[in-house]
């Protein structure tokens, strides 16, 4: 069985200190960096945009995990693979055609992922699951950091799990928004591979510990 991922939400770290926070997360126990990209067109909120993603890539040491949380994606897949993106997610909502999509991720030579909110059925990945390296279930409503945790994701993954393994596909399964030591546990049992924690780990007096911590849980 593989090692689950711990990966830490870069939209929670201290901007005024980021190269700070980016050090800490290199020299931590953690998998990847998750940083969301956002438009404030398909969310209510805007990140950060290519010049900041230039910035951490320049000093992250692990795999860079890009949520992309905006429309039309498209636009900007050659941009964000120049960026130094290792995965790239786009969501379901915002792609009309999203097989064409998961292909032009994988010609720049990145994973393509593809993310769900909270009210988007499993059942649409039916016919692209075995083209998606990775699924991202968001567990709160996308757009704003430090959201409480939606409870239906845990049948979301047992569902997501499921249909994996029914088509023989080897996507991974990520949980986005809420993740804390309380129900990391439960989200790995359900069938979960990543776990995104943005303000649980950031907002730790020791967030060195909370992601060993969470990592320790995860892989129990």
């Amino acid at each position: 069985m593989s090692s689950k991922l711990i990966a830490p939400s870069v939209l929670a770290a201290d901007f005024a200190n980021l190269q700070r926070d980016i050090e800490m997360v290199n020299s931590s126990d953690a998998d990847w960096f998750h940083i969301d990209i956002m438009d404030g067109v398909f969310v209510p909120n805007i990140s950060f945009g290519m010049p900041v993603l230039e910035a951490i890539a320049k000093h992250a040491k692990k795999t860079i995990d890009v949520h992309l949380m905006i429309v039309d994606p498209d636009r900007y897949i050659k941009t964000f693979a120049e960026l130094g993106a290792n995965n790239l997610t786009v969501h379901y909502e915002a792609c009309t055609h999203l097989h064409r999509t998961l292909q032009a991720i994988k010609a720049e030579g990145m994973k393509a992922g593809v993310a769900l909110n909270p009210h988007t059925n499993i059942n649409v990945l039916e016919d692209t699951i075995n083209d998606i390296d990775l699924v991202c279930i968001m567990s709160v409503n996308p757009g704003f950091g430090g959201q409480s945790f939606i409870e239906n994701t845990y049948s979301k993954v047992k569902q997501l799990k499921d249909l994996i393994i029914r088509k023989g596909a080897n996507t991974k399964i990520e949980i986005d928004g809420g993740v804390t030591s309380k129900n990391a546990k439960a989200l790995i049992d359900a069938g979960a591979d990543v776990l995104v924690a943005g303000s649980f780990v950031f907002r730790n007096d020791d967030p060195i510990f909370t992601i060993a911590n969470l990592k320790e849980i995860a892989n129990d």
